[in-house]
């Protein structure tokens, strides 16, 4: 089951379940729009992976699988993510 998580990792912005500026890789890591754009530019800090829009799980399912409640909010170290971030941000994600 897709975790749906609360806020983006890096500025903990709000972002319930039915947002449509929620980011996620394969992983499941979960980013703003904004920050997956100008901060990320498309690769995720954690695993060099890229992102998708994540899904809108319908309202009546949320009932019996609810958004998780704990947060992740852990903001990118951009000296430690920048080595990551220029190996992959000029690669397409399925060719990194």
């Amino acid at each position: 089951m897709l975790e749906l998580r609360p806020i983006c990792e890096n500025c903990g912005k709000h972002l319930p379940p039915n947002s449509l500026e929620a980011m996620i890789c394969s992983f499941e890591c979960t980013f703003c729009t904004h920050c997956v754009a100008f901060v990320l530019h498309n690769v995720c800090p954690n695993c060099g992976g890229g992102f998708v829009q994540r899904p809108v799980r319908p309202a009546d399912e949320l009932l019996k699988y609810p958004a998780v409640a704990h947060f992740f909010y852990k903001p990118v170290d951009m000296q430690a993510f920048a080595a990551l971030s220029e190996k992959y941000k000029n690669t397409a994600p399925h060719l990194r």
